[in-house]
């Protein structure tokens, strides 16, 4: 165990690995986007990380989700993950919040502990948007997920900043928010410069805080998660 890092610090150095050890991440939001951005921000050696997700895993989670087996069904995303990173480092310092994140509790979790970076993978407006807002207010670092699903093409995954993104409605939607809210900072965001299927998309009325959903396929989430995590990693 003692050379686990051994590769990483090949790579990176020993200062900027000391840089990740004394680093507290957060991620909030821990589908299928967040949970590989947290476990590769865990892997690349950060030392304390702090994850939030209140969802358990269900069956059309399973073609994208880490978290998702067939064993896992119903277990909360959030002690998953947890205990998958702790598996890869049990000396992480790691907080497991499995909370649903509401406008009124989003300042008591950012003003929790001095985070060097929070890693939005929220896929709900509200939510989503108060935590940006909030983190930005605090000058906090964060980079944002935007709209993976109906998406196909990895070769089409950019990193921008929100005003600079097109193909995205869920882009559209934080951009349009934001501006009510009075943001006018730059935002770092993930995004896919693909045109969404159309037909991929369908009206919902079971899924909390979303009128409809996208279909996804297994890579496009990962690969937006891997973005994030290496955004952070080499920002830290």
């Amino acid at each position: 165990m003692e050379n686990w890092k051994q590769r990483t610090e090949i790579l990176l150095g020993e200062e900027r690995m000391k840089q990740l050890e004394n680093a507290h991440v957060l991620v909030v939001g821990l589908g299928g986007v967040g949970a590989y951005a947290a476990e590769m921000i865990c892997r690349a050696g950060v030392g304390q990380m702090t994850i939030v997700d209140a969802d358990t895993v269900q069956p059309t989670n399973i073609n994208r989700q880490l978290p998702a087996l067939t064993t896992t069904l119903g277990r909360s995303k959030a002690e998953i993950v947890g205990q998958r990173l702790l598996e890869i480092n049990p000396e992480l310092i790691l907080t497991i919040h499995p909370i649903f994140l509401k406008d009124e509790n989003i300042p008591e979790l950012l003003d929790s502990a001095p985070f060097d970076f929070v890693v939005d993978a929220i896929d709900t407006l509200s939510p989503k948007c108060y935590l940006i807002f909030n983190a930005l207010q605090r000058k906090l670092k964060i980079v944002s997920s935007m709209g993976a699903g109906a998406k196909k093409d990895i070769t089409q995954v950019r990193f921008a900043d929100l005003k600079d993104t097109y193909h995205c409605g869920l882009s559209k939607a934080v951009r349009k928010k934001l501006q009510k809210m009075g943001v006018k900072r730059k935002l770092p965001v993930v995004f896919s410069t693909e045109q969404a299927d159309a037909c991929a998309v369908i009206l919902t009325d079971s899924e909390q805080n979303k009128k409809s959903t996208c279909g996804t396929v297994s890579y496009m989430p990962a690969v937006f998660g891997c973005y994030l995590a290496e955004y952070v990693i080499r920002k830290l």
